[in-house]
C-alpha cells in the first residue's frame, strides 16, 4: 500500500462524497479527517491502521472476540 496521506472534509461534503472517501482510504491508505464547523470531529482510516490503534484492546461493553 502506498504511503499514507491525509485530507480534511466537512460533514456536509462527506455526505455526497462518502464513496470516494472510502475508496481513497482503501486503495491509497488515505486518512480523512471529518470536520464540523472547522473542527476535527472524526477520522476515516484504513482498517489496518484502526486495528493497530486498537491493539487488540476491547472497550467496556464490547462483546468478547470468538
Amino acid at each position: 500500500m502506498p504511503a499514507n496521506t491525509s485530507a480534511e472534509i466537512g460533514v456536509r461534503d462527506l455526505r455526497t462524497q462518502l464513496s470516494d472517501v472510502l475508496h481513497e482510504s482503501t486503495v491509497r491508505g488515505r486518512i480523512t479527517y471529518v470536520t464540523s464547523r472547522g473542527r476535527r470531529v472524526a477520522a476515516i482510516v484504513p482498517v489496518d491502521i484502526a486495528e493497530a490503534a486498537e491493539g487488540g484492546q476491547q472497550t467496556p461493553g464490547d462483546a468478547p472476540s470468538v
